[in-house]
C-alpha cells in the first residue's frame, strides 16, 4: 500500500465577511493516485486546493504533507511549494515572464539552481509537455491550450511530488481538453501524484482512481468513481449529473440485463459488456493486432518501411513525443486520445491498430491490454514495433 503523501484533517476555512467555504473536511491521498475533486461552482473546490501548498491557511484544522504538519513560516512555505505544484485554473494568472523560457525558468532561479540546471530543467519542462522549441516565443501569441503547458511547465521544472491542477480544461476546446488530459495521464506513468479539481462528472469519471464529491465546503462521497457516481440521489444533492455510461449501465440493469458487477468506466467496457450480456458468451471471432511502436526507439526510415508494408491500419498517436513525431513524419493518425481502448475496440472487431507511444507508456500499453485480456477473456495479441 502506498504511503499517504497529503492529508486533511477537520480542515475548516471561512472567508472575510463569514462565508463558510470548507466545513470540517478529512480526506487523504496516497503516492501515486489520481484523486478528482468534483462539485458545481461554489462547492470549496479551489478553497480546499489553495492549502495544499500553503496558498490559504486553514482556520481550524491540520493539513499534512509528507505525514507533517503543513508549517507557514518562509522557509517552510518554500519548500513546500518546491514538492507541490499548482497550476491555476487561468495560467494569465500564472505565467509572468516576457518569453516562455523565463517563464519556465523562473521557479529554478529562485530555489538558486545554477545557470547549467536552470537550462537543463526548462529543456526538460518543455519537451515533456510538447512545447521544444518554444523558448524564445512570447505567451501572449500563445494559445489557450499552449500556455495551460506552459504553466504546467513552469511547476514541472522544479520536480514537484505532488501536482494541483484547479479545472485543467477550463477554457480549452474539446481537442485542447484531450491533449492536456493526455499529459496528466503521461505524468502520471512517470509517477506523479495528481489532484485535480472540476465539474466535469464526464471527465472525472473514467481519469480518477477516487472521486471526492463536495456541496457548500463539505465531502458528499469519496470512493472509486463508480461508486462515488453510483448513487443518482447523491450525485443530483451535489448538483451533479450520473455520468452518461454509468447511467447507461443502470438503465440496462433496469431492464434485467444480465450485467456483471464491474460498472463500465469507458466505452470499451459498455461496448464489451452489451457483447458479453447478449452473447451470454466469450468473444469467438479472430481479434485484431495492436502494435506498438516506441518513437525514442525507432527510426524514422524503420517506421516508414514498416508503415508501407501493411495496410488498412488504425494508428493512434499517444503522449507528446508521440504526437509531434507523428506531426513531423505526416503520419496520418486516426486516435490521440482514449488510444488504448479505441485500438482495443478495433481489435474486437477484428481491426489491427498500430499506437505511437514514448518510454514507459509503451509498457502501459502491454498493462492495459493484459488486464482486459484477462477480465473480459478475451486474449487480443500485442506486438512490438523494432527497428534502428
Amino acid at each position: 500500500m502506498s504511503r499517504i503523501i497529503l492529508e486533511a484533517r477537520d480542515v475548516r476555512y471561512r472567508y472575510p465577511g463569514g462565508v463558510h467555504a470548507i466545513r470540517g473536511i478529512s480526506f487523504h491521498v496516497r503516492r501515486g493516485e489520481k484523486v478528482a475533486l468534483v462539485g458545481p461552482n461554489g462547492a470549496g473546490k479551489s478553497t480546499l486546493l489553495l492549502m495544499f501548498n500553503g496558498m490559504l491557511r486553514p482556520d481550524a484544522g491540520t493539513l499534512l504533507f509528507d505525514n507533517q504538519p503543513l508549517r507557514y513560516d518562509a522557509a517552510s512555505l518554500r519548500e513546500l511549494r518546491r514538492r507541490v505544484g499548482f497550476v491555476f485554473q487561468h495560467p494569465d494568472r500564472q505565467i509572468i515572464a516576457p518569453t516562455v523560457y523565463q517563464d519556465v525558468a523562473f521557479g529554478p532561479v529562485n530555489l538558486g539552481f545554477g545557470t547549467d540546471r536552470v537550462r537543463q530543467v526548462v529543456r526538460d519542462a518543455l519537451r515533456n509537455v510538447g512545447l521544444a522549441g518554444f523558448e524564445r516565443r512570447p505567451p501572449h501569441q500563445l494559445s489557450a491550450g499552449e500556455k495551460k503547458r506552459v504553466a504546467i511547465a513552469g511547476v514541472l521544472a522544479m520536480d514537484p511530488d505532488l501536482l494541483v491542477l484547479d479545472e485543467p480544461t477550463s477554457s480549452l476546446d474539446p481537442a485542447g481538453s484531450e491533449d492536456t488530459m493526455e499529459l496528466l495521464e503521461e505524468l502520471h506513468q512517470a509517477g506523479k501524484t495528481i489532484i485535480i479539481s472540476t465539474h466535469d462528472v464526464e471527465l472525472a469519471y473514467p481519469w480518477a482512481d477516487r472521486a471526492i464529491l463536495l456541496r457548500q465546503g463539505e465531502i458528499l462521497q469519496e470512493d472509486i468513481p463508480e461508486v462515488a457516481f453510483g448513487d443518482p440521489d447523491l450525485v443530483r444533492r451535489a448538483r451533479l449529473s450520473v455520468p452518461v455510461l454509468l447511467e447507461l449501465y443502470q438503465e440496462l440493469a433496469r431492464r434485467g440485463l444480465p450485467l456483471p458487477e464491474k460498472r463500465p468506466k469507458t466505452a470499451l467496457d459498455m461496448i464489451h459488456l452489451i457483447d458479453q450480456a447478449f452473447s451470454r458468451g466469450a468473444r469467438t471471432g479472430t481479434c485484431g493486432t495492436i502494435h506498438v511502436c516506441d518513437v525514442d526507439s525507432t527510426g524514422p526510415e524503420a517506421l516508414s518501411r514498416w508503415l508501407s508494408s501493411r495496410d488498412g491500419l488504425w494508428i493512434g498517436a499517444m503522449g507528446t513525443r508521440a504526437k509531434q513525431r507523428a506531426a513531423e513524419e505526416q503520419i496520418a493518425v486516426d486516435f490521440t486520445y482514449g488510444v488504448i481502448d479505441k485500438c482495443l475496440l478495433r481489435a474486437l472487431g477484428g481491426e489491427s491498430s498500430l499506437i505511437l507511444t514514448a518510454g514507459g507508456m509503451v509498457q502501459r500499453v502491454e498493462v492495459r491490454v493484459s488486464a482486459f485480456a484477462e477480465e473480459w477473456g478475451t486474449p487480443i495479441p500485442v506486438e512490438e514495433v523494432k527497428g534502428p
